[in-house]
């Protein structure tokens, strides 16, 4: 794809109400230079789609940061909608279970690094780095992995193979140098970052891809370069050439294992020496032999558990403490920045170094890892914001950090809902009597056919309340961590149906759950003080009740504390300006009415899209690796609580099933 690609917004829409002062407002401070603006969207406002038009004006390499799997998964299926034509990627940790390197103390316990990767995400991450080093229309949606270590972008690039037709090059040459990447060749099963050999054909899998490179090159030259199906061999297109990428980003060559050797035996016995001069024999005994034992494994297979620990030496960098290589590094200097929900993905960048650092000084004070293994890291908080460039924070309740950083005529307010909805009414009710009124309140949503969430402050309330209202014969279901991914498609889908009516909670602004057949919400114990029931924490809550025409909320308290009458007051603030809107343009307000089956059929499969294929043309055996494939997406969409695209797909793999 050439660089000259442009941005190319799709829409049935154009910016209405308030989003239009909104994306100029944003547009014009970056053209001014401003690094720092907010934009103070409402919930159902339309906060995305003005995200996708400030990019769209721009063109510019944007980074979208989301502050878990969830919302990035979301917003990675909109702004796919959005630019269906450009490189819009999926980037997040590839570790289904991670169990990270520990060592604790009082009770003598070491704890090995366990991990399990996810393939389908790995793919989406090497997409994302694959599009940003050749192309210019690159989106990424990323959680906060992405300041952690990634590999050092420049021998990324450097190690890259390029192919063009017309080129002279043996083919075990080009054997030898995909090996050298990491690639392996392929046994029974073709996978990603695998290479198969038929004769003078070479077809390359690349870690990003769900297509093949099929390089035709007899006499020692590239006579043709096809992009096919991996499932069914089909021609995708003819290239005139390509750049095959690393199959992992930590790739490092021969020579840079063997430089980086003398450094780790170096540092080896500097810290040995000190450990026996301070009387610890044991920890120095043990450092020499952990150490000398990776040095073996990397001079024999160029790998080793825990070889993030010397990113110093196989970097080259040989300095104490360097900032890591993180996904920043590899987007280009004038790209965007957006902070979703910043009021908590900021905090969460800010938490994550120190954490980190106090595991690992564990570890190497017990003899565990060498002093340079601090340089596997996250970026500290003023690393990060050294790379951030221009950055619009995107939140219904923008955090401390977000005002001191930004003028205050660089704050850009959208209240304005497109479907013309008020945010819900709010009342305080006392909270003697309040079970008797939530049954009201719940009886009467129900004949309205809509649906209802109750939220508490502990899993104990948010049980019994639970268990009584079963017993009053309601369908309702308690939605909480325990719960296994795979039941949760069950639990929502029942409730967009209605085949459930109530949903108990305690925290349920984590569960990604915008559900326009909501239109009552109780939040119990609302003057208790705490993160759950602050100003913010109340605001987001009151508005999931913002996507109905008859959404209200009640707020059950026996007193109403400062964080209650802020929330108050911002609620109050925002229907007036969206109720003279709407008298002033004669918009009648609307509920959101979606389709259960809408989700899926607009949600795309993430990064990658998955292709219509005709199940006839694949053979059987590539059927059950199609099967398998699906059950990761299906696994990833679960994770995400991109439900009904998980049932989609699981409905799929049942339908591969039944023709094996």
């Amino acid at each position: 794809m050439s660089k000259d690609q442009k941005f190319r917004l799709v829409s049935d829409f154009k910016p209405t109400g308030d989003q239009p002062a909104a994306i100029a407002k944003l547009i014009d401070g970056i053209n001014a230079k401003e690094r720092h603006q907010i934009l103070l969207g409402a919930t159902g406002t339309g906060k995305t789609f003005a995200m996708a038009n400030i990019i769209n004006e721009l063109q510019r390499p944007a980074l979208v940061l989301a502050h878990n799997k969830t919302l990035a998964a979301q917003l990675c299926s909109e702004f796919q909608n959005f630019f269906p034509d450009n490189a819009v990627s999926y980037f997040v940790s590839y570790y289904d279970y991670y169990q990270p390197e520990a060592y604790l103390p009082s009770t003598d316990t070491y704890i090995e690094k366990d991990a399990s990767i996810n393939d389908e995400i790995n793919k989406y991450r090497h997409a994302a780095t694959h599009n940003l080093l050749t192309r210019k229309d690159v989106l990424i949606v990323a959680s906060v992995s992405c300041i952690y270590g990634l590999g050092d972008v420049s021998d990324y690039e450097a190690l890259a193979i390029k192919l063009e037709r017309g080129q002279m090059l043996q083919r075990d040459k080009l054997l030898r140098q995909l090996t050298d990447i990491q690639y392996t060749r392929s046994g029974i099963e073709f996978r990603q970052s695998q290479f198969h050999v038929l004769g003078d054909t070479v077809e390359i899998f690349p870690p990003g891809g769900d297509t093949v490179f099929r390089i035709e090159m007899p006499f020692d030259e590239i006579e043709t370069i096809q992009e096919v199906d991996s499932f069914t061999g089909e021609l995708i297109a003819e290239l005139q050439d390509v750049v095959i990428f690393p199959a992992a980003h930590n790739v490092t060559t021969k020579e840079k294992i063997d430089a980086a050797i003398e450094g780790i035996k170096a540092e080896m016995e500097v810290r040995e020496k000190e450990l026996k001069d301070a009387g610890e024999l044991a920890k120095a005994e043990r450092i020499r032999t952990r150490t000398e034992y990776d040095i073996e494994m990397l001079l024999e297979t160029g790998y080793c558990t825990g070889i993030e620990n010397y990113l110093r030496y196989l970097n080259n960098s040989g300095e104490p403490n360097r900032p890591p290589s993180t996904l920043l590094d590899y987007f280009p200097d004038d790209f965007l920045m957006f902070i979703d929900e910043s009021h908590i993905s900021v905090p969460q960048v800010g938490g994550m170094y120190e954490g980190n650092r106090s595991r690992k000084q564990t570890l190497i004070e017990y003899g565990f890892r060498l002093p340079s293994a601090h340089d596997n890291r996250p970026l500290k908080f003023d690393e990060f914001e050294s790379r951030l460039g221009q950055t619009i924070y995107v939140s219904a309740t923008p955090g401390k950090y977000e005002y001191e950083h930004t003028k205050k005529e660089r704050i850009a307010e959208q209240i304005i809902r497109p479907t013309g909805l008020l945010d819900p009414v709010v009342t305080v009710k006392p909270t003697k009597n309040q079970i008797d009124d939530i049954t009201k309140e719940i009886n009467d949503t129900i004949k309205r056919k809509e649906r209802v969430l109750l939220t508490t402050l502990t899993k104990k309330s948010a049980e019994q309340l639970d268990e009584y209202l079963r017993d009053q014969g309601y369908s309702v279901r308690y939605l909480h961590s325990d719960i296994e991914t795979m039941e949760r498609i069950e639990i929502l889908r029942q409730l967009r149906t209605g085949e459930i009516d109530i949903i108990v909670g305690i925290n349920l602004l984590r569960e990604g759950l915008d559900l326009p057949e909501v239109s009552f919400i109780a939040i119990l114990d609302a003057d208790k003080q705490g993160f759950l029931r602050s100003r913010d924490a109340l605001i987001q809550t009151i508005g999931r009740a913002a996507r109905n025409v008859n959404g209200h909320v009640t707020l059950y308290a026996d007193k109403e504390t400062d964080a209650m009458r802020a929330a108050l007051d911002e609620t109050n603030r925002r229907r007036e300006i969206q109720q003279k809107y709407n008298e002033d343009h004669g918009i009648t307000p609307q509920s959101i009415i979606k389709a259960v089956h809408d989700i899926a059929e607009d949600e795309k499969k993430l990064e990658l899209r998955r292709p219509k294929r005709d199940h006839q043309k694949i053979p059987k055996d590539e059927k059950k690796r199609l099967i398998e494939e699906l059950e990761h997406q299906m696994e990833l969409a679960a994770q995400n609580y991109e439900f009904e695209k998980a049932a989609d797909l699981r409905d799929e793999i049942e339908v591969l099933k039944r023709e094996l």
